[in-house]
């Protein structure tokens, strides 16, 4: 007998995007750290410095991204496995979703203004 499997086919895709934007999200934490510490003093001045380099604001920029993509996995299951009225679960996926494209749409305004 054939197995029958429906539904959105979350699983290993999402797994696996929660652990690389992990891996990404820890691999910079530890970058910027290491960054911040070396332009001791950090002032102003040193701290506009280390954003002038563009490979740090793309580094920031990925950081962002990864960010974004992993909270929306994790929300967006909490919401699936917690919320059972459709209408209201729906309504709270779309104001996650504005919220983190809000937040990613200022860091990116941030860092390439």
């Amino acid at each position: 007998m054939k197995r029958l499997v429906v539904g959105a086919h979350y699983g290993l895709r999402d797994w696996l995007a929660q652990r690389v934007t992990a891996v990404f999200i820890a691999l910079y934490a530890l970058a910027a750290a290491a960054v911040v510490i070396d332009n001791q003093p950090l002032t102003y001045a040193a701290w506009k410095g280390i954003f002038a380099l563009g490979w740090m604001r793309v580094a920031t920029l990925l950081f962002a991204v990864s960010l974004v993509w992993h909270a929306w996995v994790g929300v967006r299951d909490i919401l699936m496995d917690y919320v059972k009225p459709d209408g209201l679960r729906f309504a709270l996926q779309v104001g996650v979703l504005l919220v983190l494209a809000s937040y990613l749409g200022w860091a990116v305004q941030i860092l390439f203004r």
